[in-house]
């Protein structure tokens, strides 16, 4: 199948990247994975290099090779792409490198939530390292979050959660807070017998403040078992991505119809019980009619159908695509 008309679906996440070019019949030509998209660190020009990279080595595995990248149109969701005015900042950076002259950026949560749906009509809320939400309908309404941490409002994500379970367990050691057995099992993890032992140890750098997010599954293994502290922080969350979910679709207008809630990435895909049923019971009394969902397919799924809804692909290229992905 010749290139003429292909689509490049691109899905910049954190830690990876993944990039496919598809046909218009929802056929995958030809995929590359490469490092993560990271404009704050390294500025946008650096990264869209990297990204660069990874089309190329897509392209030549498509018979590109000794050809520039040439697509119809490309569909790129991106991290870092928090604003709006980032994200167009992020177009222009593509558009600049002659790839197409159709270009549409989004944010990467948008690629997972539509590798959720069969159509484009729903919300997405994605806890993994940090907490995001978006939702879209047909007629291309969004609804979405800043997601810039605590200055635009945000509680939750994997990082925030051991931030949280950290200060906690420092109270909890000290008696300036309630007593939890966090206190115990957050330095344990480490080896460490106490709390002030493992708050030296990272305020000195002998153990990454990185590693925060390693304290994340202990955080639900202490709520598993009941303390109250842990389980606090756990429904917190819970209500806070019903929270989040109930006003996208309000501004969605889709509060009084049925419409689909997907969750993704890694503390919602771990279906912790404590999390999921006061989830179920938060967003219950917020949006009686939603229909929770869980995504399992791989984002850049989503990034392709994005590309098929942009070019108003035949519905039976969205099979063809979900049928390569297994989705």
């Amino acid at each position: 199948m010749g290139l003429t008309g292909s689509l490049l679906a691109v899905d910049a996440g954190n830690s990876k990247t993944d990039v496919a070019v598809v046909a218009e019949d929802g056929t995958v030509l030809g995929s590359a994975r490469g490092g993560g998209f990271q404009p704050p660190l390294v500025g946008v020009e650096t990264a869209v290099d990297a990204l660069a990279e990874i089309v190329g080595r897509a392209w030549e595995a498509v018979g590109g090779a000794g050809l520039p990248p040439s697509f119809a149109h490309v569909t790129a969701c991106l991290a870092n792409a928090d604003l709006p005015v980032e994200e167009e900042g992020l177009r222009a950076a593509l558009v600049a490198r002659g790839w197409s002259r159709s270009v549409r950026v989004h944010n990467d949560t948008f690629a997972i939530l539509r590798a959720g749906l069969d159509e484009p009509r729903g919300v997405a809320v994605v806890c993994g390292a940090g907490i995001n939400c978006v939702g879209m309908t047909p007629d291309g309404r969004t609804a979405r979050f800043p997601a810039i941490g605590k200055l635009s409002g945000d509680w939750g994500g994997g990082a925030g959660m051991a931030e949280e379970a950290l200060w906690y367990a420092a109270r909890g050691e000290d008696g300036r807070g309630e007593p939890t057995e966090l206190a115990r099992a957050l330095p344990a993890h480490f080896g460490l017998e106490s709390m002030y032992a493992l708050i030296e140890a990272v305020h000195l750098g002998r153990i990454a403040i990185a590693r925060r997010h390693e304290l994340t599954p202990v955080l639900f293994r202490v709520s598993a078992a009941g303390d109250p502290v842990a389980l606090a922080l756990v429904h917190r969350l819970a209500e806070e991505v019903a929270a989040m979910a109930a006003v996208a679709l309000g501004r969605l207008g889709l509060l009084d119809e049925e419409a689909p809630v997907m969750l993704g990435g890694s503390v919602l895909a771990a279906r912790h019980p404590q999390l999921e049923d006061r989830l179920v019971e938060a967003l219950g009394a917020r949006a009686p009619k939603a229909r929770i969902g869980f995504v399992t397919a791989p984002p850049v799924l989503g990034a392709g159908l994005l590309a098929l809804d942009e070019v108003a692909a035949d519905p039976a290229a969205a099979g063809r695509l979900r049928g390569h992905y297994g989705a």
